[in-house]
Parts: C-alpha cells; structure tokens; sequence
C-alpha cells in the first residue's frame, strides 16, 4: 500500500531558517510537500483559503505544522490560539520551533494546545538533524489525522 503524499505547512519568518528547514525536509525520504508562508497573516489566509490562498488546491489542509513562535503581522502564539481555538483546524498537530529556551513560552504554548515546542539549534548540522528528528517523529512513528 503506497504512503499518501502529506503536506506541511512551514510559518517562519526567517529566510535563512525556512531554507534550511525546507532542505533538511526535502532530503529526507518521505514525499512529502511542504507550503510556505513568511507571516502569522499568511498562515491564517492559508488554513482558513483566504485572499491569495482561496483555492484550497493552492493550500491544502496540512497533516502538520511547524510554527515558529517570533512571527510578524499575527505572532505565533496567537496563530496557534486560532488553529487550537477552531474545530475544523484543532486536530492538526502543532510542532513550536523557536530559538530560546524560555521556560513560561515553552510553557504557555503547551497550555495553549502545541503539540510539541523544538529549539533551533544554531549550527547547521544540528538544525538539519532536529528539523530530520521532528519529520521522523511526526511523519513516520505518529499517525496523523486524515485531511
């Protein structure tokens, strides 16, 4: 039985992040197809097939997330609020990436409904490793809701 394309959706703001996420997803060995948006308010357009994303083939339900928590427009926390908040989105897991580890926002995005919350590491290889180990986890070991 042949494995179903699955879509993440990447928001971050960071180009230099996304581009290293976007490689280190693209090398692994899953089909997997990866959207993404630069903004909290692209985000929400995208899950809610809003403005430029109308058409749901341009953004299709994601079987994940990946959040970054420091995003312009709409911050990630309120992001996450909204998809935790909404019944059609709320099953979606959520994976938080941010670059410190400060405990009450690793915290509150817990108490908020993320499924997980991963550090970015600062060298190369170990962002490509944790962004391989989270894709491992979530895309290989867990079930993921179906769209």
């Amino acid at each position: 039985m042949g494995q179903s394309r699955m879509n993440i959706l990447l928001i971050e703001d960071n180009p230099d992040h996304a581009e290293l996420t976007l490689k280190a997803l693209e090398n692994g060995d899953l089909t997997s197809r990866i959207h993404w948006v630069k903004d909290g308010e692209e985000a929400l357009d995208f899950l809610h097939h809003r403005g430029r994303f109308a058409d749901p083939t341009a953004a299709p339900r994601p079987c994940l997330i990946l959040l970054d928590f420091k995003l312009p427009k709409v911050d990630g926390h309120e992001v996450l609020q909204e998809i935790k908040g909404d019944r059609t989105l709320r099953s979606i897991p959520v994976v938080m990436l941010t670059n410190a580890d400060r405990g009450e926002e690793i915290a509150a995005s817990y108490r908020a409904g993320a499924n997980s919350v991963v550090t970015k590491p600062i060298g190369f290889p170990e962002f490509v490793e944790r962004i391989r180990t989270v894709e491992g986890y979530w895309l290989r070991t867990s079930r993921l809701p179906e769209a």
